[in-house]
């Protein structure tokens, strides 16, 4: 009851903030950086250790606003109410003799269809973050988050013998004016969504090579304190010192190893084209 009672007061805080937002966003900042997926794959993790960052600046009261995926019927201005105030980033500039960085994390960007071209319209120059896990690990991964969300109600392998069905012309359809949406593109795509090279060359293709950061989980959250300092350089922030802990996690039961054998050699092939994009050998071929 407790838990319901914070879930209904959250909910009804973001939407008065949503109006105030939308009433005052002539005078707020548009972000400077993206979390863009992948899914389950430490994107909330990141988000948090980067707001502890003094010079980086949140969406208020969430983590991800999904203006580029599910909300992009609205206009500019309703995204940029999310943001804070530019008097807020001033202040932070002064605090901090550094340049702030305002972000949000929307891990369906990515997966997308249209979002790279959406990001690119909108914010020409924004610094665009994604971290990568094994796509196998990744794959059970989603299934146990949106079979708990009560998304999915299927069992992993029948999932995935139902996700060419479910996925049949869902990018066209989410290409279509309007902004159409999927719940199965969201919510129920398990070995597509860890295809990851064919959705990295369609974002780089939108915002730039350049403007990406794409980083190992596994190798990121090992050694946390060797990879961060590219996170800050590559954002333009000074060091600071963060806490860096997991989120998220949901426990579940081990894979047969016959189905892991079985998504190990389904993703080989994308794995050797995203090892060639990306310049190194993911941690998970290794």
């Amino acid at each position: 009851m407790a838990q319901r009672i914070t879930t209904l007061s959250r909910r009804a805080a973001r939407r008065v903030n949503d109006v105030y937002g939308r009433m005052t966003n002539e005078s707020r900042a548009l972000p400077t950086f993206l979390i863009v997926g992948g899914q389950r794959c430490g994107t909330t993790t990141l988000f948090k250790a980067l707001v502890q960052h003094p010079a980086v600046l949140p969406p208020t009261l969430r983590k991800g606003v999904h203006y580029f995926d599910i909300a992009n019927d609205r206009d500019l201005s309703w995204y940029r109410g999310h943001f804070p105030a530019e008097r807020a980033v001033a202040k932070v500039a002064e605090q901090t003799g550094a340049t702030p960085q305002i972000g949000e994390s929307s891990p369906y960007y990515l997966w997308h269809p249209a979002a790279p071209a959406r990001i690119a319209a909108a914010l020409p120059g924004v610094s665009v973050l994604a971290v990568l896990r094994d796509p196998v690990e990744r794959a059970y991964s989603a299934w146990a988050h949106e079979r708990a969300r009560g998304y999915e109600t299927e069992t992993f392998e029948s999932a995935l013998e139902l996700e060419a069905e479910r996925l049949a012309d869902q990018e066209q359809h989410l290409l279509a004016e309007g902004n159409p949406r999927s719940f199965a593109h969201q919510h129920q795509a398990y070995v597509r969504r860890g295809q990851y090279v064919d959705q990295l060359e369609r974002m780089a293709a939108s915002v730039g090579h350049d403007r990406m950061l794409v980083l190992d989980s596994q190798d990121f959250w090992s050694s946390p304190d060797q990879y961060w300092p590219q996170v800050t350089a590559f954002l333009g922030l000074p060091d600071a010192t963060v806490a860096f802990e997991k989120h998220n996690a949901r426990s579940r039961s081990p894979m047969p190893d016959e189905l892991r054998s079985r998504l190990e050699r389904h993703f080989a092939p994308f794995d050797e084209r995203l090892a060639k994009w990306w310049g190194r050998a993911p941690s998970w071929r290794r």
